[in-house]
């Protein structure tokens, strides 16, 4: 019974090593990164940026920022400072932590205007915005912020890889504001509200033009329009109405 007991451990062990190598000791790298402490060695800004790579390349973001952080504030004078400075902010995004990213990129920016890097950092903190966004039945504070990002992006550099590929983003940041409008509008149409109802139509009409809406709005202003002029004409009736002549009183003959 012991023997047979000690011969299936064995052949556990055997597999659990054969898992390891199988998977390109992928497995072992996360492990190690999950026992490892920082090194605390002051090290070089290329060692310590690099150790910082290697940890968001493997997805330990927590411990890249920490890397690129010591790289940011022992060698502010590092041309690597401020790769580092990028690097914190894409580790926060990567991590989903979109407010953190949204500051440090915003602080790249504003403290290096005119980097060459600063159409990427305009881009990342649209794309903040944007994976924020809501269904078109919510609130879409974040879709404006995103569409105003990148509106921003092709305008100061209409020529740069990043605005091209703004430009795809932009088109769904605009289609889901103008979603939005006729959603609103259309619940209005619902509810007999034609004037409120107009109002929102016409506004996606004038600002959200060729987004694969056209055909469904031009159809709900006329209706609207046919509505708000029936109901206008209802109350004018109503406000006026035609007296029957054999009701009138008749006058006395002598």
């Amino acid at each position: 019974m012991a023997e047979r007991l000690r011969s299936k451990n064995t052949v556990l062990i055997l597999v659990i090593i054969a898992v390891f190598f199988l998977s390109g000791c992928g497995l072992w790298t996360h492990i190690t990164h999950l026992w490892e402490k920082p090194d605390k060695s002051k090290g070089t800004p290329e060692q310590l940026y690099q150790r910082g790579y290697d940890a968001y390349q493997d997805g330990w973001y927590k411990r890249s920022i920490e890397y690129f952080q010591r790289v940011r504030d022992q060698y502010p004078l590092s041309k690597l400072a401020l790769l580092a400075e990028l690097g914190i902010a894409d580790a926060h995004f990567s991590d989903e932590e979109y407010g953190e990213a949204e500051l440090a990129y915003t602080d790249f920016i504003n403290l290096h205007p005119t980097h060459e890097n600063v159409p990427y950092a305009i881009y990342q903190l649209g794309m903040c915005h944007y994976k924020q966004m809501y269904s078109i039945d919510r609130d879409q504070t974040e879709t404006k912020k995103a569409r105003k990002e990148f509106e921003r992006l092709i305008a100061r550099f209409p020529n740069s890889k990043f605005s091209l590929m703004a430009e795809k983003t932009l088109r769904e940041c605009k289609k889901n504001l103008a979603e939005n409008e006729f959603y609103v509008g259309n619940f209005y149409f619902k509810k007999k509200q034609y004037k409120s109802a107009l109002k929102r139509f016409e506004t996606v009409a004038k600002d959200y033009a060729n987004l694969g809406l056209d055909y469904k709005l031009s159809y709900f202003i006329g209706e609207t329009k046919k509505r708000i002029t029936e109901e206008e004409a209802r109350k004018k009736e109503s406000s006026n109405p035609i007296v029957d002549p054999s009701f009138l009183p008749r006058n006395k003959v002598d």
